[in-house]
């Protein structure tokens, strides 16, 4: 991924996780632009940040999700990062159905639903990028959470898949994966000492993104030991087994 030069979309980017990456991404040259439900937090990110964009995008509403996408790239043609970090995480006991059906909408079907609107427009740049924000909940779950640890773990799956069918197209596909970061993603959580303090967790992934190449899981040392269950070799080996790759 280039550092500089890019128009970048960022999900969620009103608050945490979404908000801090935009802010870095802007500091380094690059136009970006900011999406969620909530505008005056979008607004008031934006007016910190001379030049960043803000836009309304309830990524729940998949009709919505297609008019958005047509008007970004109307308004935005030069778009040609999409960060799709938009989530939400609910406390649930046992099962609780609404909140499933929320959190599926949200975390899973939001990102599968924009990436399909943009990617015609996102293969038809000279370079793009997909980065997806799972987390390292998508290897081992908190079972407090288990319909937000489920579609992380299908969203890396599936990013997984992405960034394969891809392969020799101009369309990078890049995954990040958080641990527990001090934001507001469940209260309380941004005062939690067992967090990662946010400026801790920008500036290690920040620097992750900025090797060349791009690693394609942007993936923290606090995070490791959830993500490394996951035997890195042994699962690129059944990968191209399973897929028939050379």
């Amino acid at each position: 991924m280039k550092q500089s030069g890019n128009v970048i979309l960022v999900t969620g980017g009103g608050s945490g996780i979404g908000m801090a990456l935009a802010q870095e991404f802007h500091r380094s040259g690059n136009t970006v632009i900011i999406a969620g439900r909530r505008e005056a937090a979008l607004d008031e990110v934006a007016a910190a940040h001379p030049g960043m964009v803000a836009m309304t995008l309830n990524i729940a509403g998949a009709a919505g999700i297609t008019a958005f996408a047509a008007r970004i790239a109307s308004e935005h043609p030069g778009l040609n990062v999409l960060v799709n970090n938009a989530g939400i995480m609910r406390h649930e006991d046992r099962i609780d159905l609404e909140t499933a059906e929320a959190t599926i909408t949200t975390n899973l079907l939001g990102p599968i639903r924009l990436t399909a609107a943009l990617l015609p427009h996102l293969t038809a740049q000279l370079h793009s990028t997909i980065i997806n924000v799972s987390s390292g909940l998508a290897f081992v779950p908190f079972i407090r959470t288990p319909t937000y640890c489920a579609t992380k773990a299908a969203l890396h799956s599936w990013t997984v898949s992405l960034r394969e069918q891809l392969r020799g197209s101009n369309v990078e596909v890049i995954e990040i994966i958080p641990p527990a970061v001090q934001t507001e993603l469940t209260p309380g959580q941004s005062k939690s000492p067992r967090a990662m303090p946010l400026d801790a967790y920008i500036a290690e992934t920040m620097d992750l993104l900025r090797r060349e190449p791009t690693p394609p899981e942007i993936c923290v040392e606090r995070t490791r030991f959830l993500s490394s269950v996951v035997n890195e070799a042994l699962f690129g080996e059944r990968l191209r087994m399973l897929n028939g790759f050379d």
